[in-house]
């Protein structure tokens, strides 16, 4: 089976379905981190060191388990060179987004 023919098995199930949506946010900021990284070629050791941090720690935000602050996320924005962009709006309004743009300064 796939994963998602059995993802969408999972989600018949209230309370599998409540924990998934509770954690969309940490698994898409993970999702984004890894494809990011993965499209620049950077293993998490060279990220790790790029922000001053430990591989095990991009690990753990890779996984979803760690939702890192917003400095470190900027941080790494930076060492990947690329933009960061957070959405603020009202559930279901997609129309009415906030949107903060924090372009890396080019030097």
């Amino acid at each position: 089976m796939k994963w998602k023919e059995h993802k969408q098995q999972l989600m018949k199930d209230a309370a599998f379905k409540a924990e998934y949506d509770r954690l969309a946010t940490e698994y898409k900021v993970a999702s984004e981190l890894i494809k990011l990284r993965l499209s620049r070629g950077m293993t998490q050791e060279e990220l790790a060191r790029a922000v001053n941090t430990q591989q095990a720690s991009i690990a753990r935000m890779e996984s979803g388990s760690y939702l890192p602050s917003l400095s470190m996320i900027k941080k790494i924005a930076d060492a990947l060179d690329a933009d960061l962009e957070i959405k603020l709006k009202h559930r279901g309004q997609s129309a009415r987004a906030l949107t903060v743009a924090d372009r890396k300064r080019r030097s």
